[in-house]
Parts: structure tokens; sequence; C-alpha cells
């Protein structure tokens, strides 16, 4: 398959590349499109044969659901069972168009192959003007994972997605650098209590001044996740994000992480191994690898986050042998951040 790349200027949209788009959707192909997030994998969300074709696009297991992205509110009731809950109404209010998907019930309407046989919907609506036009186009309901093989870091621009997917979808769409760079938070609306399943751009502080009561899996940040247990999101079970080289986290007192990294550096380098480490910028001359990522700074968590995958593929490509990061528990995003980590880490935490 010959894959077409096509440039999308978000501000001026051409409606050619459109109409394009939307045919090979409406065909049953796939489209790989930004949204404000990550770049996410398209197809149409209720054919059952092309949610079969992303999931084979990715390499993914086929019980971990899609979302659904929509760019109408309208569109959102033929989704869901019964009545959409007050609070979601709340949150769609304040977060939509925006960085927050909400699960629901779901009608008869959402094929088995987009929930990944859960008698559940994950729904979102994009904020980025190209991913909403594109919808659009497309008839409506799209359903996106993250652009990339499964287990690879999520695609921040276009040129992730073609080195991941380039012969392996119809088209990409590319619409410049996102500017979140982490995938939307999860929010369950299927208990009394909602309940976040992933953390992201919109914080659990966000959520709660608008809702009150909100509950947070305790699976996000642990690695103790039931292997028998089909997961209720998207990358809830299995290891996402993984660079080629083993990553380990180093967690501790500022100065004792940085002697520690350094030491295990060291350690690396004397047995011949390519080291890297991720380090905020307010540390950055003071560690020795030989790539050394400024992942941007702690007073200014969002820069880390935008930071995160594309070191990662980075890494690979500077044929790193070893990976060690500080951790970056920070107030804003650091549990979004630290999530998208330990999964990429596969769990692998020392204390300094």
């Amino acid at each position: 398959m010959k894959t077409q790349i096509c440039k999308i200027d978000p501000e001026v949209i051409d409606e050619d590349i459109l109409r394009s788009a939307g045919e090979i959707i409406q065909a049953g192909g796939l489209v790989a499109f930004p949204t404000e997030t990550v770049y996410g994998l398209g197809g149409d969300a209720l054919n059952p044969d092309a949610s079969r074709k992303i999931y084979a696009a990715k390499g993914r297991p086929s019980d971990n659901p899609l979302i659904v992205h929509i760019a109408d509110l309208s569109h959102l009731t033929p989704l869901v069972k019964g009545d959409i809950p007050e609070k979601a109404k709340l949150l769609a209010d304040h977060f939509w168009p925006g960085p927050l998907t909400m699960i629901f019930e779901k009608t008869k309407l959402v094929p088995d192959e987009t929930s990944g046989g859960l008698p559940t919907v994950a729904v979102r609506m994009p904020s980025h003007p190209a991913a909403a036009a594109f919808i659009t186009a497309a008839g409506g309901y799209i359903a996106a994972p993250s652009a990339n093989l499964s287990g690879r870091p999520s695609p921040t621009e276009a040129a992730h997605v073609i080195e991941d997917l380039d012969g392996r979808v119809e088209m990409i769409l590319d619409g410049g650098r996102v500017d979140i760079g982490l995938e939307s938070t999860i929010v369950d609306f299927t208990e009394e209590i909602p309940i976040i399943l992933r953390p992201g751009f919109i914080s659990l502080e966000m959520l709660k001044e608008v809702l009150g009561e909100v509950r947070v899996d305790p699976g996000i940040l642990s690695e103790a996740e039931e292997k028998h247990i089909r997961p209720r999101a998207p990358g809830m079970r299995y290891r996402h994000y993984a660079p080629k080289a083993p990553l380990t986290i180093v967690e501790g007192p500022e100065e004792q992480v940085i002697r520690r990294i350094n030491a295990l550096v060291l350690q690396y380098q004397q047995e011949g191994k390519k080291t890297g480490v991720m380090v905020s910028g307010e540390n950055i001359s003071r560690y020795h690898a030989d790539v050394v990522k400024n992942m941007g700074s702690r007073s200014e968590d969002v820069t880390i986050a935008q930071s995160l995958f594309s070191a990662l593929r980075e890494f690979d490509s500077e044929g790193i042998d070893v990976i060690f990061s500080e951790s970056f528990d920070t107030p804003r995003m650091g549990q979004a951040i630290m999530n998208r980590l330990l999964k990429a880490a596969g769990h692998q935490v020392i204390q300094a």
C-alpha cells in the first residue's frame, strides 16, 4: 500500500484534502490525523471491518478498546445507552471540545470491534480544528487510537506516524507538531462516582472543581494490573510508549538522584554502553551521559509532557543502549507524565 502524505494547515484547511480523507474513511480505509493531544489513527467507528484494520495496522490487541471521536455534541446521544449522565453533561460543557474522553454504556450502533468487546464506549470531541473538520468530512464518527505501532511511543508529529505506519494506512494528514503531547484524560461514567481511568491534561483537581467527588483508578501508577481482566480504557493493561533501550526511573531526593544516575551512567559507559538520561532543565548541566535530554521545566510541566514521546523516539534513532530518567512528579501534570513514563519503563524504578 502506498501512503499519501498530505500537509494540512489547521488555520486554512484544504477542502480537497479533507474530501479525499473522508472518502477513504467512508470506503473503509484508514487516515492518520493530528489532534491537540497526539496523532490518531482513524477509521469509521461504526464499521467493524475498519476497526479490525486499525488493530491490524498497529499490531494492537483487539481487546484494547478504541476511542470514538466526534465533532458535534448531538452525535453523542446515538452512542450512549439510556440518558447521558448529568455529570457527564457538565464535563462536556466545561472541557469539550478538548482533551477529555468519557466512557458510557454503549448502544448497538457501536460495534464490538470498536469497543474491544466491552459493553461500553469511550467518546471524545477533539479541539484541533483539522481533527474536527476531518471527522465531519468522514461522516461524524471516527474510531482512533494513537497513530503508532502498538507499544511504541505515541506520535506527536507526522514524522513519527510515517516512521511507524508508512505503507500500512491510506493517508497521513500532516498538521505539524501537536500542542499537548499526552493522550486525553479518560473518565468512566458507568459507576455512580466518576472514576479517572487515565490521567491527562484535564487533571483531577480540574475535574473536582466541576463535579465534586471523583475517584482515581488505583492502577494508574501501579504495575499490579490483572492480566486476565479486559482493560476498561486504552492503555490500562499493555506496555506502552517503550523505547528500544531499557529505561529505568530513579526516584528520591534531588541530589541523591543526580549522584545515583551519574554513577549508573559511568558504570555502563565503562562497559562500552551508550547512555542517555531524561532530566529537568534545571539540572541538565549536572549529568554526564552520552546523550542528555532536557525535558523542560518542572515549574512549567506541560513542557515535559510535550517532550516525553519525542525524547523516547530520539533515543532510538541515536542508538542509545540504556536510559535513565528523573521522576517528574510535578503538581500540574505529574500524574499524567508519570503514568506514561512508568509504562515506558515497564515499571522499572529504583530508589536513590
